[in-house]
């Protein structure tokens, strides 16, 4: 006789449905799956650019991720070579309205489905992502587990139990598992329709050495695009591997993951740097590093900041005070205003919520953004902020 007993894998699974987004508290969202097969755990956040999600799904701060993107056409254009932010996907899954549809942009060179898959990376289609976003605006981004499997089976208790144990961002440092793993001299330039990347000018440049704390590349075209020549270092760097490259200036990179895990090596380096004197430009968890270093405190954000269209402005006495900055940021911490010591002033301030998004120092050469002023994705307001930094160490 044939084991005619239900098969628990696929009892209450819905007709079709080939993915999960299972979150911690049991909710169990159903779609259809592309990419590749698996499950994955992670915290669930959400972006809200209209483009770049290649380069979203490679930005190595989304490292521990699973990203809902409010823009329901993603996929739409494809995938290829150029547009990444690193060597390999970081992000651990997406979550999208529509279904993949083939490309259609004349720069595509593969589907961004096949892309997913190639990378390892999970997705889920066919999800009603403004009413995720909504949940997770009023909730805070929840632990859940993204899976997917062709055949519609799911271990719903084992997934719940994943989603139930991973521990969180809060107190995980990250940066040192996606940091390049040593010393590498960075000559690229920013990217051009027709061109290509473009390659470093001749010429004395001042040198700056950039902490890859999980970098995205085109902060380093950005730099080189602003008359510097880089040489990048892994997370963790000492003031003494820094100091030995002879540094006009230090860099320190975005990157995922709890900056007060991350300054338990990083901020004394940066304290040394500081004390030497050593000019500084930090972005994002760089800037969160270095308000650390200064003896300020971070905090854990409900929903944190994620996509191409976040207006900063500028405050305090410096030039084109009270001017508004259309910015790309990705960050789920975030610096405490109310804890800057006396020769720290804030910068710059989000208007979507007041929080700290700049600070500058004002007895040292050392300032810092919290968004990413290189975009890729995202409007290009910000580049002076390189300008003001490589031009400063003429």
């Amino acid at each position: 006789m044939p084991d005619t007993k239900p098969d628990s894998r696929t009892a209450g699974v819905p007709k079709g449905a080939t993915a999960l987004l299972l979150l911690a508290d049991g909710t169990a969202i159903w779609g259809r799956g592309f990419g590749a097969e698996g499950d994955a755990v992670g915290e669930l956040v959400f972006n809200t650019a209209m483009t770049g999600y290649q380069e979203v799904m490679t930005d190595p701060s989304y490292a521990g991720q699973i990203i809902t993107f409010t823009f329901p056409h993603i996929g739409n254009v494809g995938a290829n070579d150029d547009d990444i932010e690193a060597d390999d996907a970081h992000a651990l899954g997406c979550v999208v309205r529509e279904d993949i549809t083939r490309p259609s942009n004349f720069r595509s060179t593969e589907g961004f489905d096949a892309w997913m898959k190639a990378r390892g990376r999970i997705g889920i289609s066919g999800i009603d992502t403004r009413a995720l976003t909504r949940r997770i605006r009023e909730a805070g981004a929840p632990n859940a587990v993204i899976a997917h499997n062709a055949a519609g089976q799911f271990d719903i208790d084992a997934l719940l139990a994943k989603a139930k144990a991973w521990p969180g961002l809060k107190g995980m440092d990250l940066a040192k598992s996606v940091s390049g793993p040593q010393k590498k001299l960075w000559d690229g330039g920013p990217w051009r329709l027709g061109f290509g990347y473009g390659a470093q000018g001749e010429g004395e440049r001042p040198h700056v050495v950039a902490i890859d704390y999980g970098a995205k590349r085109n902060i380093f075209r950005n730099l080189v695009r602003a008359g510097a020549s880089v040489t990048v270092l892994p997370a963790t760097a000492t003031y003494a591997d820094i100091m030995a490259e002879k540094p006009d200036g230090v860099f320190l990179s975005n990157g995922p993951g709890d900056p007060a895990a991350t300054g338990e090596y990083a901020v004394p380096v940066i304290k040394a740097l500081l004390d030497a004197d050593v000019p500084i430009f930090g972005i994002c968890l760089g800037h969160q590093l270095l308000a650390l270093a200064a003896g300020a405190k971070t905090v854990k954000m409900h929903q944190g900041h994620r996509g191409a269209n976040h207006p900063v402005q500028r405050i305090g006495d410096q030039p084109h005070s009270g001017l508004v900055e259309i910015t790309s940021m990705n960050h789920g911490f975030a610096v405490d205003g109310d804890t800057l010591p006396a020769n720290v002033v804030e910068t710059h301030r989000s208007l979507f919520d007041g929080s700290n998004c700049g600070i500058a120092f004002t007895d040292k050469r050392a300032f810092g953004v919290q968004y990413h002023p290189e975009a890729s994705p995202g409007p290009q307001d910000s580049f002076y902020l390189f300008e003001k930094f490589v031009g400063g160490l003429k």
